[in-house]
């Protein structure tokens, strides 16, 4: 619920931020932050912490990757990454705004897995990444399957809340729902679902949004005309979708569809070959039903909430308003674990001035105590003894640092 991360990908992060690989560093071998993510902090097997890594890095699955791959991350043709020892990593703009604070006394930590090291329990996170990348699959027993959600979007929603809050008002979902529109996927597509039924679904916490890949009309020719279909619904693969777009040309299913080629490259472009006379709705419609050009995405927002037994998470499912302002309250935590933190470190600054200023009135006389002392510790003792109402063992040695 706070950081929207799961463990290994909390790991993945919090290595790369340890060594120094962030978005402004060179690119670092897949296989070194592997290495040391299993070695220091997640006790599995190097293939499901690279493939955490991967989805990380893929621009298909996550709505603001959190890892700027160099190398073969995979495509929407399902084909899997390179091997980690021949791809690079290194953190996305993203990741490095989510550690900007951990080291300010802003979250809690933990021993590693055999108590060599300390992790951070959840990373400061500056902005709701549950729902803006989303997440699928929690662990044994718990399911979920939260989607991607648009940046600017969600940042207004939180925004109304705190504005609400200063007029002592409490914001109603229905202007929430009017903000956060639905669904923003990397891929695209055409969301069906209409704004009372995607209402209900972040009421509840479940339920499934319809999406349509769309298109442009192409190119005419002398007896046929094209159509480009440019976005295809989320989690889809591509490859897949236009075999059984190929499958149904094979068995004459549909007369009027005579060809189909995917002519993609960074961007989807696939390319269905009509009839000139063809209706162009009454084929899409018959792709849509019986190809995966239009599917059911599933929502279900269980959420893991802190605030069980021991401090331990438990699963909840929350609507989306519940989502946005327990996020706020982790802000809230961390930006005032964050200032206290900065105020402590001015107060013992300032503690340490005070001896300073007071040893200047005293400049002489101090020095000469110094002098006759036969070391640190024994100038120490004789400060503390002659003017005990004015130094404490912190300015002493602040003072004979000095």
């Amino acid at each position: 619920m706070r950081d929207g991360l799961k463990p290994v990908q909390r790991r993945i992060l919090f290595t790369m931020n340890q060594q120094g690989i962030r978005s402004q560093a060179r690119h670092r071998k897949c296989a070194k932050v592997v290495g040391d993510v299993m070695g220091n902090y997640h006790p599995h097997g190097d293939s499901a912490i690279y493939e955490a890594l991967v989805r990380m890095a893929q621009p298909f699955m996550m709505r603001e990757p959190l890892v700027d791959g160099s190398g073969n991350f995979g495509s929407l043709d399902g084909d899997g990454a390179a091997a980690m020892r021949y791809t690079e990593c290194r953190s996305a703009a993203a990741s490095d705004r989510m550690l900007r604070e951990i080291g300010l006394g802003t979250v809690d930590w933990r021993a590693n897995y055999d108590g060599t090291r300390e992790e951070p329990v959840v990373l400061p996170a500056d902005r709701p990444n549950l729902l803006i990348n989303g997440s699928v699959g929690i662990a044994v027993g718990m399911a979920t399957s939260i989607p991607p959600h648009n940046p600017i979007e969600v940042c207004d929603a939180l925004l109304r809340i705190l504005k609400n809050q200063e007029k002592d008002r409490d914001t109603r979902l229905s202007t929430l729902c009017g903000i956060v529109r639905g669904p923003d996927f990397p891929t695209g597509g055409r969301i069906l679902t209409g704004a009372e039924e995607l209402e209900g679904v972040y009421r509840t916490g479940s339920g499934s949004v319809r999406v349509r890949g769309t298109w442009t009309e192409g190119e005419t020719a002398r007896g046929s005309k094209t159509i480009v279909v440019d976005s295809i619904p989320y989690g889809q693969n591509k490859a897949v979708l236009v075999e059984r777009i190929a499958d149904v040309i094979n068995a004459r299913k549909l007369p009027p569809l005579l060809d189909v080629r995917d002519v993609s490259s960074e961007d989807v472009r696939i390319e269905l070959v009509i009839k000139r006379d063809a209706d162009v709705q009454k084929v899409l419609a018959y792709l849509y039903k019986h190809t995966p050009l239009q599917q059911n995405v599933q929502v279900n927002l269980t959420c893991l909430v802190p605030g069980g037994a021991a401090g331990a998470a438990v699963p909840e499912r929350c609507d989306l308003k519940e989502i946005l302002k327990y996020f706020l309250g982790f802000r809230m935590e961390v930006v005032t674990r964050r200032l206290e933190r900065e105020l402590e470190a001015l107060l013992s600054r300032l503690h340490i001035l005070e001896g300073l200023a007071y040893a200047y009135d005293i400049l002489d006389e101090l020095i000469g105590l110094i002098r006759e002392s036969e070391g640190k510790a024994d100038a120490r003792s004789k400060m503390l003894e002659r003017w005990p109402k004015r130094f404490d063992e912190v300015q002493a040695n602040a003072i004979l640092e000095l």
